[in-house]
């Protein structure tokens, strides 16, 4: 994931697969299970993070960590810290 970040921004987004999935499920962490967020709420999130959001969604959704239905996002996957 080094390769990728620096200073907490996504300096590119890979292209491999399995690479990308790493990344994306370190986005995915930014967001709170079981809350909805707007698109604008989520570029806004993804955009403190890459300049290219749309992108970023588009991959989260099709990855499924993300989900969305009637212009409204929410959390479907990624790892979940247990808080132990």
């Amino acid at each position: 994931m080094r390769a990728f970040v620096t200073d907490g921004r996504l300096t590119s987004i890979p292209t491999s697969h399995a690479k990308r999935l790493v990344i994306l499920d370190w986005l995915a962490q930014l967001f709170e299970p079981g809350r909805r967020y707007s698109e604008q709420m989520v570029n806004l999130v993804l955009g403190q993070h890459h300049a290219d959001t749309a992108a970023l969604r588009r991959y989260m959704v099709e990855a499924g960590f993300l989900d969305r239905e009637a212009g409204q996002y929410w959390r479907s996957g990624g790892t979940v810290e247990s808080g132990e």
